[in-house]
């Protein structure tokens, strides 16, 4: 009895989750199926289960990176196309389980009704976003200019709208189950629409700000997975059983490592440190600029300590590769709990994977499940410590205003340089 009792713990499942079960008719677990495409599957028929996984996972890890490289060098237009795709595909793998884990295809408009959701946080999200960081193409088109001057209002009265819908939807036997299922999608629209709105955002202050945090979560997860397979003893958390404290050490260690080697290549090419901006002129991004501080090498002493260890006094570095150790330090401790989260998750209803688009690797979702984590922390992270006021957009900003108010601003600022003795110097100048 008391080992059932635990078998049931470990699944995620307690008493009330059965009562649970069936109110809402019942949860079976979701089915997966073997999709390894069948050239794997001859050519890895002799090998073990534990061996054949290997293989797989391998063979197609190294084409998903390798497909990463080819959608960076396309550009910055390309990688938010492919990040908007991932959100949709993980918002379909997460509402999908719930359509099947508690039977509610019947519900009336509810499939209808997710969507519409999805494109109205979508709406707001990246309306505030092209209104942020492309100002002059808004200002240019009097269409655009309308849409964003009443954007924040048209984006409330589509959700209204869907609210409304939801409510006239309400049927007497599913009352439960609806708003259940309600609040399931509204946690989900929060989870991979919100971040994928972050991730495009660290885009914007650089390609090295998207390309090695990713790159990072990626490294820590390839790196904990060869630790563990290899050298794994000791399990890590009961959500994750194949998960082991060597593969998280073996990781950690990695992650750092690489997270400097690959900030010094980055940090080294405009591509990559300057921030993407809109061309109006060419009508197409740019990613030209003269590097700030950042991104230029500077001289460090090394404590006295570790002096007699490696034979140097200094050492020449970009300030980016501090920053790289906050980063790769997150990816390596914290980003791994958004793949507990994921599994606890995937435990409770019974199921393997999100879904099973990539073999040997699961769903979409299940591969980005400690990049979202991640994309937070690094929106943050820029904001707490790297991004200052940014002059372009205070112009854009001053432009907007009637010319009274232009006037006022112009003298207040003039007053406050002449105080400062800074407008006369450059008056002399």
């Amino acid at each position: 009895l008391q080992e059932s009792e635990s078998e049931n713990k470990l699944d995620g499942e307690t008493a009330s989750d059965s009562e649970s079960k069936s109110d809402f008719g019942g949860s079976s677990p979701v089915p997966t199926s073997d999709d390894t495409p069948e050239v794997l599957n001859r050519a890895l028929s002799n090998l073990s289960s534990r061996w054949k996984n290997w293989w797989v996972r391998g063979i197609l890890t190294l084409a998903m990176i390798t497909f990463f490289f080819i959608i960076i060098y396309l550009g910055p237009m390309v990688l938010m196309t492919i990040v908007m795709c991932v959100q949709i595909k993980c918002f379909h793998e997460i509402i999908t389980i719930g359509y099947n884990v508690y039977h509610s295809y019947d519900l009336p408009w509810f499939r209808t009704l997710s969507w519409y959701f999805l494109l109205c946080v979508n709406y707001f999200f990246y309306g505030e976003t092209v209104t942020d960081y492309f100002f002059t193409l808004v200002q240019r088109e009097e269409p655009l200019r309308i849409l964003s001057k009443y954007h924040r209002f048209i984006s409330f009265a589509l959700y209204l709208t869907g609210f409304c819908m939801f409510v006239l939807s309400l049927v007497k036997k599913h009352y439960r189950l609806q708003f259940y299922m309600f609040g399931w999608t509204h946690v989900t629209l929060l989870i991979v629409v919100t971040q994928s709105h972050l991730i495009i955002h660290n885009l914007f202050e650089g390609m090295i700000w998207f390309i090695v945090p990713i790159s990072c979560v990626i490294c820590n997860d390839i790196m904990a997975y060869m630790f563990g397979f290899f050298f794994g003893r000791t399990p890590l958390i009961k959500l994750s059983p194949k998960k082991t404290w060597e593969g998280f050490i073996g990781g950690f260690f990695s992650t750092v490592l690489f997270g400097l080697l690959l900030s010094y290549v980055m940090a080294g090419y405009r591509c990559f440190t300057c921030p993407v901006e809109f061309n109006n002129d060419t009508n197409s991004f740019t990613v030209d600029c003269e590097p700030s501080e950042l991104f230029q090498l500077q001289e460090y002493n090394i404590p006295v300590p570790l002096q007699s260890v490696v034979g140097w006094k200094t050492v020449r570095m970009y300030p980016f590769q501090i920053h790289s150790i906050a980063l790769s330090t997150f990816a390596s401790l914290i980003g791994p709990f958004g793949g507990f989260f994921a599994s606890g998750f995937k435990r409770a209803f019974k199921i393997k994977d999100f879904a099973n688009t990539i073999p040997g690797h699961g769903g979409i979702m299940d591969r980005f499940d400690c990049q979202y984590l991640m994309a937070t922390f690094v929106n943050v992270y820029i904001a707490s410590f790297i991004r200052g006021p940014n002059p372009s957009k205070l112009i854009q900003q001053f432009l907007t205003l009637r010319p009274d108010q232009q006037l006022h601003i112009f003298n207040t600022l003039k007053a406050h340089l002449v105080d400062r003795g800074i407008l006369g110097s450059l008056e002399d100048a």
